[in-house]
C-alpha cells in the first residue's frame, strides 16, 4: 500500500450554505443512480465523550456536495436522497453513519450498499475504504485530516479535500465493484449481516 500513489478528488466540491447552492445539490442528484457516501463526525478524546455527525459528504459524477448541519436546514434534501429505492447510496461502515445519522434527523434509508460487507461476502479480508481502494483501484487515499474538528465553524481546504475524496472514491468503488461482476445486491433485513451493520 505504501507504495501505490496518492490519489486525492480534483474534481468541483461544493460546501453546501446557501438555498442556492442546496437547489443546485438536489438538481444534480435528481439525474443520479450512484452516490458515494459518507459522513464525518468531530472525534472524542475523552471516554464517555461522544459527538453527532457534522458532515454528509455525497459524491455524483459531476461534483462532490459537503452538507453541514448548520445554519441551513439540509435534512430534508438528506432523507429524500436516503430514502430514494431508485438511487444507489455506496459506502463503507455506513451501518454505523446511518445510526448516528437518525439522530440528528429521521429517515427509512433505501438501496443504500455497504462496499465492505460486499467486499467480505466475496472473500476479501481488507475491507476499509483505503484497502479496497488500493486492491481495486491501485491508489492511496490519504488519511492526514480524518481526527480533525469536523464542527469547526470552517473547514479548511484540507478537511474539504479528505471528505470529497472519501465519498468521492466511495462511488468510483461501486463502478469498479459493478465491472468486476461483484454481487452488489443489498442485503435484506433478514439477513445476519444485514442486522449487524443497521444496513
Amino acid at each position: 500500500m505504501a507504495d501505490l500513489p496518492i490519489r486525492r478528488y480534483e474534481g468541483p466540491v461544493c460546501v453546501v450554505t446557501t438555498a442556492s447552492e442546496l437547489e443546485h445539490a438536489a438538481d444534480d442528484l435528481r439525474q443520479e443512480s450512484v452516490v458515494g457516501f459518507d459522513t464525518e463526525t468531530r472525534p472524542s478524546f475523552s471516554k464517555g465523550e461522544s459527538y453527532l455527525p457534522s458532515l454528509v459528504q455525497v459524491a455524483t459524477a459531476r461534483a462532490v456536495y459537503l452538507f453541514r448541519f448548520r445554519g441551513l436546514d439540509v435534512a430534508p434534501l438528506l432523507k429524500n436522497l436516503l430514502e430514494r429505492a431508485d438511487l444507489v447510496k455506496s459506502g463503507v461502515s455506513v451501518g454505523e453513519d446511518l445510526r448516528t445519522l437518525k439522530q440528528v434527523f429521521p429517515f427509512d434509508e433505501r438501496n443504500v450498499v455497504d462496499l465492505g460487507t460486499v467486499a467480505r461476502r466475496c472473500g476479501y479480508e481488507q475491507s476499509g475504504v483505503r484497502n479496497l481502494a488500493g486492491m481495486f483501484m491501485g491508489v492511496r487515499i490519504p488519511k492526514g485530516a480524518r481526527t480533525s474538528n469536523w464542527a469547526a465553524v470552517r473547514l479548511s481546504p484540507a478537511q474539504v479535500t479528505y471528505a470529497a475524496t472519501d465519498a468521492w472514491i466511495c462511488r468510483e468503488l461501486y463502478l469498479k465493484f459493478t465491472a468486476c461482476g461483484l454481487d452488489l445486491a443489498p442485503k435484506t433485513r433478514s439477513d445476519p449481516e444485514q442486522r449487524k451493520t443497521g444496513v
